[in-house]
């Protein structure tokens, strides 16, 4: 995302950095048939953007003392693990750009024939078996290592589209290493981010504040690395990524950049020494699709998830190909099923939203914990789901005591994210504020008045004790089924996260 908006910047003029494609390091790993059928100002644009843990940049240097001085404060858990993959697309007019993320836990069926491992492993295992299957033939080790990493690249690649079907094809890949975080922000003058309570933690080098605080160098890197502490783990992590390329977003695609030629090149410099994308791919023909864009465009999604399991031993995130593909092609087609040319503003107004109680946070910073009150088996699982296609985070799943009436309960001054958890489920539901809720987070209580039936959408209506709920038709009825689910955040504003 920080070349994206690099190249959105200089959409506005090539005399502020002259040739975008000089010094720019490549990477030939999209399929030539994939290349011919794709040209930017044609067809939207669909890249896969890789978060990669090298010690190297992408000229192969070492990376500087301060980044290796956190890497070495931490463990470390491979190079070759790809722990951030971001699906990115934008529909050909380039005014909008939706960013989708990948845990890193996933539990998929690797391409290659690798069998079922973890998403962020898919890069490794071919990795390491070109290496093996390459290390006679090759002529030298830099050689060897080049070739490698190119297999690992095209693996991953394959993966993730398998993962998602045909809904888009990947023609695109840009990766960034640990430095990119680093260099980049040094260059902008750091990127203001919030949290919704303070942290120290020693392994990824965190040490923040509560609240709004402008961070870079080596901050950057600890904010978007650490997933230890977290409630969530690395779904935590993810939105902290996502907030975090938000912010880099809404600073580079600002008044105070766009009109300074010095920091343009500055910043173009830091990318170019930090990103590798995929070969044919021309930045300067990009920039000019992309200058039309500006932060408040750009909305962040993570694929639906059935929740944690473990699977020989590893805690892994289960996941449901067909769902994850049906989500994809629900944000970047039309109900017709063709490739959407500018996708309808989801619901919402951005990362966060005022109502008469203040501010909420975006939906995928909020986690659903559901239990089930009815005498129906299964209902929790279902339900959960449900909501985490709406774009909430899963929670936990459990029974409750067998009430009449169903119930969402939410923190002081959280009802909006009540009324939303409501109107995307069927059935009808009061709505309880609760002081010991804990804050972005909802307990759903399933009642035996919950339908049985839960394959659909925009049949739920929010009640408060004593007001009857909105009838189909009517204002503020819930939206069908065929709604865009809404974003987890955008990037206008400064969301707070964990």
């Amino acid at each position: 995302m920080a070349s994206i908006s690099v190249m959105a910047a200089m959409g506005y003029g090539k005399w502020a950095v002259g040739d975008l494609d000089e010094g720019t390091v490549t990477t030939d790993v999209i399929a030539k048939e994939v290349e011919d059928q794709r040209v930017p100002l044609d067809g939207a644009v669909d890249l896969l953007l890789v978060g990669i843990d090298s010690r190297t940049d992408a000229h192969g240097n070492p990376l500087p003392d301060e980044v290796m001085d956190i890497l070495h404060a931490g463990v470390n858990e491979g190079e070759r693990n790809t722990d951030t993959m971001i699906l990115v697309h934008i529909p050909v007019d380039g005014t909008r750009a939706i960013a989708i993320s990948f845990p890193r836990d996933s539990w998929v069926e690797l391409a290659g024939g690798y069998g079922e491992h973890r998403l962020n492993s898919a890069f490794a295992y071919a990795y390491n078996n070109a290496r093996s299957e390459l290390g006679n033939t090759a002529p030298n080790m830099k050689e060897l290592e080049k070739q490698a990493v190119v297999e690992g690249r095209k693996n991953l690649i394959a993966t993730i589209q398998s993962l998602i079907g045909d809904a888009v094809t990947i023609d695109r890949y840009a990766e960034v290493n640990l430095a990119s975080f680093y260099e980049v922000t040094k260059a902008i003058g750091g990127v203001e981010v919030c949290l919704n309570r303070a942290v120290r933690e020693p392994k990824s080098g965190a040490n923040f504040k509560k609240g709004v605080q402008t961070i870079q160098g080596a901050q950057a890197l600890a904010f978007v690395r650490q997933r230890y502490g977290l409630p969530n783990y690395d779904l935590d992590r993810i939105v902290r990524q996502q907030a975090f390329l938000a912010a880099l977003a809404n600073k580079v695609l600002s008044a105070d950049m766009l009109t300074s030629p010095s920091k343009v090149r500055e910043l173009v410099t830091a990318v170019q020494k930090s990103v590798v994308l995929s070969e044919g791919w021309e930045l300067s023909t990009f920039a000019a699709q992309m200058s039309g864009l500006n932060s408040d465009g750009i909305d962040f999604y993570t694929i639906p998830t059935q929740g944690p399991a473990n699977i020989g031993g590893a805690d892994v995130l289960e996941v449901d190909p067909d769902q994850v593909s049906d989500f994809v092609r629900s944000l970047t087609t039309d109900d017709n099923g063709q490739p959407n040319s500018t996708p309808a503003p989801p619901p919402g107004e951005g990362s966060t939203e005022r109502s008469g109680e203040g501010e909420r946070p975006a939906l995928g910073l909020v986690t659903v914990d559901v239990r089930n009150g009815s005498n129906t088996g299964g209902l929790a699982a279902s339900v959960r789901d449900l909501l985490a296609e709406k774009g909430f985070n899963p929670g936990d799943i459990g029974d409750a005591q067998v009430s009449g009436s169903s119930t969402i309960w939410y923190a002081p001054g959280e009802r909006s994210l009540a009324e939303y958890a409501a109107e995307s489920l069927p059935g009808r539901f009061e709505l309880a504020e609760d002081s010991a809720q804990q804050p972005n987070r909802l307990r759903v209580v399933l009642g035996t008045n919950y339908p049985g039936e839960t394959s659909g959408f925009g049949s739920g209506a929010a009640i408060a004790k004593g007001q009857p709920s909105s009838e189909p038709g009517e204002p503020g009825a819930p939206a069908d089924s065929s709604t865009t689910p809404p974003p987890q955040l955008d990037a206008g504003g400064t969301p707070c996260v964990n």
